[in-house]
């Protein structure tokens, strides 16, 4: 059974979105404010937040930005407000997802299983693949840059993953907003826009690059003097100087 952290100071809706997660199977644990939320997050190890972001004693933003400190459980931002910036905030400091107040629980618990099931698609039987000095093992997880390992959140790996399974080609903002958030994801392309600069930061000069090719979309492109280009590429001699994942 998952279990699902949700965080919010209004009562009512913690316990409709604890009754909805609870009928469908999920074990449920709750906070009412930020500091309870990561109490919470410790003791009950959960493997997803429901966070909102106007919260007592430490806001929602301050909470995000401490779990991706100590990992990359999903989360899924619940916001009454309706300007972008709260979301887009919110999406980088590391959330994977965000609902707007009012909300239908039975769309909030769609949303959850939708997460949770990119989550785990992503981390099952996948083996390891290169792209130049880049290597990705999907089910751990983990990205390396030669020897440097990326610190990548949850979506931004799923990201970086979908350009790395076909260098060179170009994938649409539409095609990549399907394929990582899903097709329930209410969000516009300018989610893609600010996950994609994170990734650019993170690879860094030495690692592939994301290109865009405008008004269309984005490719990665391996360093000219890449190694393996292809998934499923066996060790080369960029691996070998890189940590054993398998």
């Amino acid at each position: 059974m998952k279990t699902i952290l949700v965080v919010d100071d209004e009562r009512n809706i913690v316990e409709l979105v604890r009754l909805y997660l609870e009928k469908d199977g999920y074990a449920v644990a709750t906070a009412a404010d930020g500091e309870q939320a990561l109490i919470q997050f410790e003791r009950s190890d959960p493997d997803l937040v429901v966070l909102d972001l106007m919260l007592p004693r430490m806001d929602g933003f301050e909470v995000c930005r401490e779990i991706r400190r100590r990992g990359d459980v999903p989360i899924l931002m619940l916001t009454a407000r309706s300007e972008d910036i709260d979301a887009i905030v919110g999406l980088e400091l590391g959330a994977d997802d965000y609902v707007t107040k009012p909300f239908n629980p039975r769309a909030l618990v769609a949303r959850v299983k939708a997460i949770l099931r990119r989550t785990e698609a992503t981390a099952k039987g996948s083996r390891p693949f290169h792209v130049g000095n880049l290597r990705i093992d999907p089910r751990r997880r983990e990205a390396y840059v030669g020897d440097r390992r990326i610190d990548l959140r949850a979506r931004e790996f799923d990201l970086l993953a979908a350009l790395a399974r076909d260098p060179g080609v170009v994938l649409t903002r539409d095609a990549l907003l399907e394929g990582v958030w899903g097709t329930d994801f209410p969000g516009e392309t300018r989610t893609v826009d600010v996950h994609i600069a994170e990734v650019r930061k993170k690879l860094g000069d030495d690692g592939p690059q994301v290109e865009t090719v405008r008004g269309i979309g984005y490719r990665l492109v391996p360093p000219p003097r890449g190694t393996a280009t292809t998934a499923g590429a066996e060790a080369t001699a960029a691996s070998d100087r890189s940590p054993t994942l398998d």
